[in-house]
């Protein structure tokens, strides 16, 4: 009845009570009911209703002094008077803004996801950008993000669910922070910060689930795309969330653990040069074990008992197997037990012209003596 556009739910609810609703000939005043609207004739009050029109997904940057009703007896400014669609499709304000509220609003005809992304059992986050008057402490900000208590209309009340709080802004006159609520409360963080003494100057919902207030100039609206409504009736919990699909953050996190674990195990040798460089490609299937060894990749996966670990082999070239010194020449080197001609380098110290002395056939140290 909501989708067809007699009413709101909760009116809805009522006329289904009172004994205005019947179906294929037969009264119905109790609830639940289930019909199937495409082939059950359902009236209201004598009316048949009409079939579902087609379904339409709007996001609208509501600016401040427009209400989030379809009937106002005041005369004010509607959100719905700012949409021309095409379809001319009676729509319907999801998560109503007040009138001194700016930002992301949705609208739509689609009563089921209307009712999920405003219900709190589903926690469908909403987030806004508040400016606040005055300089507020951490400690009032704690006891925001964790919960405060707020009176009902009957007088009881109860304490608000724990939000993310995060400040972006601070100074003697205005604080910024952004907010982000899981419930929707009538007015609800207007009457949390009078609470804690620091009144909102400014609120603008920036962000409805995973749909974000980007694009849009204040007053302009679009329609949803797909991979947006896809998105958002998954966080609504109408569709099944991907299997085996990790976000990307998270896909990150876990290589960068693995590389750190890694860099941990290692030793200072060459061995951790070879483990850094098989973390670089972490998809190849390498892993690591306490001892800092490299175990086999595809193979060890299928058969672990059969592969034996090896030990990581370093990318340095290895060292000469034969420790006997190495004799340099100009030109060539010799080892002890080569020839090495008749003529014998000098030594890198030596001084390269001739020595002074009488003859040159002198030695050095006789040279030396005669200067």
């Amino acid at each position: 009845m909501a989708d067809a556009g007699v009413a709101s739910r909760r009116e809805c609810e009522a006329l289904i009570l009172a004994g205005e609703v019947s179906v294929n000939g037969h009264l119905v005043n109790t609830l639940p009911a289930w019909v199937d609207f495409q082939s059950d004739d359902i009236r209201v009050g004598g009316t048949r209703l009409k079939p579902v029109e087609q379904h339409v997904y709007i996001v609208l940057f509501k600016p401040r002094g427009v209400v989030c009703t379809n009937s106002d007896p005041e005369g004010r400014p509607r959100a719905i008077d700012l949409i021309k669609h095409p379809l001319n499709t009676r729509l319907y304000c999801v998560g109503r803004l007040d009138l001194d509220s700016s930002g992301l609003l949705f609208l739509t005809n689609d009563g089921e996801l209307a009712n999920r992304l405003t219900h709190p059992r589903y926690e469908v986050h909403k987030g806004y950008e508040v400016v606040l008057g005055g300089s507020i402490d951490a400690a009032d900000l704690r006891s925001l993000e964790e919960g405060i208590f707020l009176p009902d209309r009957d007088g009881e009340g109860s304490r608000t669910s724990r939000s993310e709080l995060r400040l972006l802004k601070r100074d003697r006159e205005k604080t910024t922070i952004y907010m982000e609520l899981r419930e929707g409360r009538n007015r609800q963080i207007r009457r949390m910060m009078q609470r804690v003494g620091h009144p909102v100057k400014k609120l603008r919902r920036v962000k409805f689930g995973p749909i974000q207030l980007k694009g849009l100039a204040v007053g302009e609206w679009r329609e949803l795309m797909s991979a947006e409504l896809r998105t958002l009736r998954r966080a609504a919990g109408l569709l099944p969330s991907r299997p085996g699909h990790a976000p990307k953050n998270q896909a990150r996190t876990g290589a960068r653990a693995t590389r750190q674990e890694a860099n941990l195990i290692a030793p200072k040798s060459g061995m951790k040069s070879a483990i850094k460089s098989a973390t670089r490609n972490l998809g190849a299937g390498i892993d690591f074990d306490s001892g800092a060894h490299i175990l086999s990749t595809a193979k060890a996966r299928a058969n672990p008992k059969d592969a034996a670990p090896t030990k990581a082999t370093p990318r340095s070239s290895p060292k000469p197997a034969s420790k006997a010194p190495v004799h340099r020449e100009r030109g060539r080197e010799t080892t002890r037990g080569e020839s090495r001609g008749t003529t014998r380098a000098a030594p890198r110290s030596a001084p390269r012209g001739k020595p002074t002395g009488k003859s040159s056939g002198k030695s050095r140290g006789n040279a030396r003596g005669s200067r």
